[in-house]
C-alpha cells in the first residue's frame, strides 16, 4: 500500500511538472514568435510598454485589430496614380524640400486610407503598419519627428532627406507589397 501511494506521488509531481515546463516552453515559444516577426519593434514594444508580459499582449491585439480589417491591394489605376503622385513629390523636393515632406506624410496617410487602414491617429496608423511591416516602422516614427520638427522649422536639408528616404521605403511597400488587383468596370 505504501508503494502504491508513492508511485501515485511521483506520477502526480511528474505531471505538475510536465503542466509547469508545458507553459513555459508555450510563453517562450510565444515571445520568440512575436520577437521574431515583429524585430525592432518588439524592442520597441516592451519599452513603451513597460515590461515584456504587457508587450506581448499589445504585439497580439495589434495582430488581432489589423486582421480584422479589412485591408485591400490597390488596382493598377491606384498604384499608377499614387507612382505619379510620389514622381511628383519627389521632384518637389529639390526647391522645396519642406513642403515634399508634408507632402510625402499625407501621400502616406491616403494609400493606407485607400487601403482601408485607420488614419485617424499616428500611434495607432505606427502600431497597425508594424503588424505587416514591422521592419519599417521604426523608420515611419523617424520619419514622422523629423516632419514634426519641419512644422516647427527645424529641420534641417540632411534631417529632411533622411525622411523622404524613409517615407520612400515604406511607400514602395504599401504599394507594391501585393499585386495590384484589376477592377474592370461594369457597362
Amino acid at each position: 500500500m505504501n508503494t502504491t501511494y508513492v508511485i501515485f506521488f511521483v506520477i502526480l509531481v511528474l505531471v505538475i511538472v510536465g503542466g509547469i515546463l508545458g507553459v513555459v516552453y508555450a510563453g517562450r515559444k510565444r515571445t520568440e514568435r512575436l520577437s521574431d516577426h515583429f524585430g525592432t519593434e518588439y524592442d520597441h514594444t516592451v519599452e513603451t510598454a513597460g515590461n515584456e508580459k504587457k508587450a506581448l499582449t499589445e504585439l497580439e491585439q495589434r495582430q488581432k485589430h489589423v486582421d480584422a480589417l479589412d485591408i485591400r491591394p490597390l488596382t493598377i489605376a491606384e498604384r499608377e496614380q499614387y507612382l505619379a503622385d510620389w514622381t511628383s513629390v519627389q521632384s518637389k523636393f529639390v526647391d522645396e524640400p519642406g513642403r515634399a515632406i508634408v507632402d510625402a506624410d499625407h501621400l502616406i496617410m491616403e494609400v493606407m486610407q485607400v487601403r482601408a487602414y485607420p488614419v485617424a491617429d499616428f500611434e495607432q496608423r505606427a502600431a497597425d503598419l508594424s503588424v505587416h511591416y514591422p521592419e519599417l516602422v521604426s523608420n515611419y516614427r523617424a520619419a514622422r519627428v523629423i516632419a514634426i520638427k519641419n512644422e516647427q522649422q527645424q529641420a534641417d536639408t540632411e534631417e529632411l532627406r533622411q525622411a523622404m528616404i524613409y517615407y520612400r521605403s515604406l511607400f514602395k511597400e504599401l504599394l507594391g507589397l501585393e499585386e495590384p488587383v484589376e477592377i474592370k468596370e461594369k457597362m
